[in-house]
């Protein structure tokens, strides 16, 4: 059974910085291709950041060159470090690996970000 499991949402003033985590199990990070949406209340959810099998990444232009995704493979854990955070970023947060053709997501884990 794959589950993910989202952490590290926080309360932080506009300039900070947040680490968040994705921990799998059922499912190894190391051989899939990892992605990061985000979804404000009301509103589609939104694609962030994609980790690649290849440890290559892309990202949202508004994120970009904030936000770092990267894994640690013997924890078989995402991360999503965002820094220079603006109150725009204030969103639920979720992981989401695909595998053997059906999509997981995490339970989502909150940011908010004060001006």
């Amino acid at each position: 059974q794959v589950q993910l499991v989202e952490s590290g949402g926080d309360l932080v003033q506009a300039g900070g910085s947040l680490r968040l985590s994705c921990a799998a199990s059922g499912v190894s990070f190391d051989k899939n291709h990892i992605t990061w949406h985000r979804q404000v209340p009301g509103q589609q959810r939104e694609w962030i950041a994609t980790l690649a099998r290849d440890d290559s990444t892309n990202y949202l232009d508004s994120v970009k060159g904030r936000f770092t995704v990267s894994r640690d493979v013997p924890k078989n854990t995402v991360y999503l470090q965002m820094n220079t955070l603006k109150p725009e970023d204030t969103a639920v947060y979720y992981c989401k690996v695909i595998h053997l053709g059906r999509p997981y997501w995490g339970q989502g884990t909150q940011v908010t970000v004060s001006s």
